[in-house]
């Protein structure tokens, strides 16, 4: 039989544990407490390996535009537990917000009192410490930086939502919408190198994947909170377009296109 040698328990100790829980010798009382031990090692352990895995869960994104501009619903950390928020259209402060680490911030909405969009945190910019706002205002580039961020995120995060197959289809299909509706409300031109993120009357669209052109020429549904189905006009590079039919895009279609970034807007020629 093993000998098990007691170092970190007195004898009194042992006796009160004896006593206390009814054990029927030393040696019961000493593998009890041997046991709780070990068990409290792995118990440790699994915290420790929790923690470790859930930091670096918690990690922001390595290609992400800014590195002090993150869009709220990337937030993972705040300096100095203080958030200072940003409406991306018209470069107001919104609020700053006092919170605790690790920032985990599901839902949140709020109204830009300058121009009165109602934002979520698909949109509104968490400005970091280390981002040189002074200088970003006197040198006017403010909301620039603001709208290259909140694109960036946009088309990343509809990306990403391809890869993940736990997001069910209807609820990309509403960010889609949701996007689309803020890059209407904000009047922005779309760069023309990333690809867009919503669908509009006038616009032609140049798809990647099969090189095929775009033109939209009106909505034929009036959803209000659901992405509308077009009248297009779909031709081949190098075709006249007033030979093409115009045919009924319908809202499903439009979505996967754009959740799959394969629409590029095409520039109006001078």
């Amino acid at each position: 039989m093993a000998t098990i040698r007691v170092r970190d328990w007195t004898k009194k100790q042992i006796e009160e544990i004896l006593e206390e829980e009814s054990h029927s010798s030393h040696d019961s009382v000493i593998k009890a407490l041997l046991k709780d031990r070990e068990l409290a090692k792995f118990a440790g352990k699994d915290i420790e390996t929790e923690e470790s895995t859930s930091n670096a869960d918690q990690q922001p994104p390595e290609d992400k535009a800014f590195d002090e501009l993150t869009v709220l619903s990337e937030m993972y950390r705040a300096d100095n537990d203080v958030l200072f928020l940003w409406c991306p259209n018209c470069g107001k402060e919104l609020v700053h917000l006092t919170l605790e680490n690790p920032v985990d911030i599901s839902i949140f909405e709020m109204e830009c009192q300058r121009c009165l969009n109602h934002l979520d945190q698909h949109a509104i910019i968490a400005i970091e410490i280390g981002y040189p706002i002074e200088e970003k205002l006197v040198e006017d580039n403010l909301q620039a930086d603001l709208k290259e961020c909140t694109i960036d995120y946009w088309d990343r995060h509809l990306e990403q939502s391809t890869e993940n197959t736990v997001t069910e289809e209807s609820a990309i299909e509403q960010l889609v919408w949701q996007f689309d509706q803020y890059v209407r409300n904000f009047q922005w031109d779309w760069p023309d190198d990333v690809p867009v993120v919503g669908f509009e009357a006038g616009d032609t669209l140049h798809n990647k994947v099969d090189g095929e052109l775009i033109e939209v020429i009106e909505p034929v549904t009036e959803n209000r909170n659901a992405l509308d189905s077009f009248e297009v006009k779909r031709y081949s590079e190098g075709t006249d377009p007033n030979e093409a039919r115009t045919e009924i895009m319908d809202s499903n279609t439009i979505a996967n296109l754009i959740i799959n970034r394969s629409l590029h807007l095409v520039e109006d020629e001078p």
